[in-house]
């Protein structure tokens, strides 16, 4: 069971939650810690005018309300930004939402009663998530209209989803003995104010960027062993002398990969030795393609930009991000602006940036595998049938251009595209929720893509009939895919062995 407000959230914890469905329990000391917080904020909020509690919202905040309102101004809150439109937000983002909602609370910044904290627990665990939906958030006074269909969920209204059907709150709460959530002071506004889903999103869009970049490592080392490329280019001695950690770190996984191959060669042994050198024309190419050859140069950025966004969006989970501040310990609460979600928003702008460069690097391998013209070693499309009547890997190539041109025109920042609403009181926005949700799509196309490039490394691996050459690395790997996609001559529909492969690269890391 991880232990929720003991100490900071990291990514991996976070990972067993929403992955390996890992329990959550709440630090006692954090607990008392939220039960004075709220006690706090009831004491000091009975003779002043603070916002949210007294006040109305955003642009209408400087209008009281009068005490016998105060409880209904919460859930007229709630229920009139569950506006969300759009498909349904997948359960385990939701279930990524939730978790961040509930890390931020601990941190008895936001005033919340202790039952708020016990209902999410209690929904995380038994796998109740809240039907939330893409659209509707900006990102400024948080994800507003998300975290309003949490908020619907807590006090018994609106959907949830319960073991894979949608179904009513009501009745899965009371199906399961639960209580809905009373409404003490300001639960309304501590649910919506703040950026959990667009940070829960990132983690996991985190998560599934660093499995699918080491699959783009392995996809790179067996491109480079079935051409029988050099070794240097991702040799220590090269990369080093470029000081950037990332690149230098993708040549370690590609030496580890193809630490045993039997098909890298050693360029002193071929284009050093002195008896080529009476040749007018060499037959080998003294140098790859770029996209063989820049490996390091390319996945290094990628790999950069992962680990700055996970070190960010880490920081924004185990932040308070709503408004306003309550602080027990100083004796104050502080209105500003911890809802906005700029920081999320720029890091997932860039990652699925770096994502997309990744699916452009698999496409253009994918190419150089394909064309026959190029490498000058496989056959079309690596057919193994007859060249004119069978077509190989032909079709599913188009499928692979066309998702990285979708993801080319995805990569547009979410970041720079503010638009003020709210009566321009939200005059300069994060649209973060859109950005991460936007991420999502790039990563889901970039497996897409991953795996129809590593369908055709396994037919060109049959064709050159290598297997007892390949690193065991890639043996491995290769062996893994065969299970799913056998060998093929004859032409036949490949669209379920495509799902087949990207479920296999989505649920399983290769280093």
């Amino acid at each position: 069971m991880i232990v929720i407000g003991q100490s900071t959230l990291p990514l991996q914890d976070f990972a067993d939650i929403i992955f390996n469905n890992q329990e959550v329990s709440l630090d006692p000391a954090a607990l008392e810690k939220v039960k004075t917080n709220h006690s706090f904020l009831k004491s000091f909020a009975s003779n002043k005018l603070i916002y949210g509690i007294n006040t109305g919202f955003g642009p209408m905040a400087q209008y009281k309300i009068s005490d016998e309102n105060l409880l209904q101004l919460q859930y007229n809150l709630i229920r009139s930004h569950s506006s969300g439109s759009g498909n349904l937000i997948p359960a385990h983002l939701v279930k990524g939402l939730m978790v961040a909602r509930l890390n931020s609370f601990m941190q008895a910044r936001s005033g919340v009663h202790h039952e708020t904290v016990e209902l999410l627990v209690t929904l995380i665990n038994k796998g109740i998530t809240p039907c939330i939906y893409e659209h509707g958030g900006v990102g400024a006074s948080g994800d507003l209209v998300q975290l309003a269909h949490l908020g619907l969920t807590l006090i018994g209204e609106g959907e949830v989803t319960f073991e894979g059907q949608i179904r009513d709150t009501a009745e899965v709460f009371k199906e399961q003995g639960i209580k809905p959530l009373t409404i003490y002071g300001r639960e309304g506004l501590a649910v919506l104010n703040g950026t959990s889903a667009m940070t829960g999103i990132g983690m996991i869009n985190i998560i599934r960027a660093k499995k699918l970049l080491n699959w783009s490592v392995m996809l790179s080392a067996l491109m480079n062993e079935i051409v029988e490329a050099y070794d240097d280019h991702y040799s220590y001695e090269l990369n080093v002398v470029k000081r950037h950690k990332g690149q230098s770190d993708i040549g370690v996984m590609l030496r580890d990969v193809l630490k045993d191959s039997q098909m890298i060669r050693d360029r002193s042994e071929h284009l050093y030795n002195p008896d080529n050198l009476d040749q007018e024309v060499f037959e080998d190419k003294v140098q790859e393609y770029y996209s063989l050859r820049c490996v390091t140069q390319v996945l290094g950025p990628v790999l950069d930009t992962i680990r700055h966004a996970e070190e960010t969006v880490t920081n924004e989970l185990n932040s308070v991000n709503d408004n306003p501040v309550i602080d027990h310990e100083n004796q104050n609460v502080f209105h500003g602006g911890n809802f906005h979600g700029d920081y999320v928003s720029l890091e997932m702008d860039k990652l699925k940036t770096a994502v997309t460069r990744l699916s452009m690097l698999s496409e253009r391998q994918l190419n150089y595998l394909l064309n026959n013209k190029l490498n000058q070693k496989f056959p079309p499309f690596v057919n193994h049938g007859i060249l004119g009547l069978n077509f190989g890997m032909q079709g599913v190539q188009f499928t692979a251009v066309s998702t990285v041109a979708e993801n080319q025109t995805l990569s547009f920042p979410m970041y720079v595209h503010s638009i003020p609403n709210n009566n321009d009181n939200q005059d300069i926005v994060s649209m973060g929720t859109n950005a991460a949700l936007i991420a999502k799509k790039v990563i889901d196309n970039s497996f897409e893509v991953l795996a129809i490039q590593l369908m055709s490394i396994t037919q060109a691996i049959d064709y050159l009939e290598c297997t007892d050459r390949l690193s065991s690395h890639s043996l491995t790997v290769y062996n893994k895919v065969r299970e799913v996609f056998p060998k093929f001559v004859e032409d036949a529909p490949r669209y379920k062995e495509q799902k087949q492969v990207k479920e296999l690269l989505e649920n399983n890391d290769p280093l």
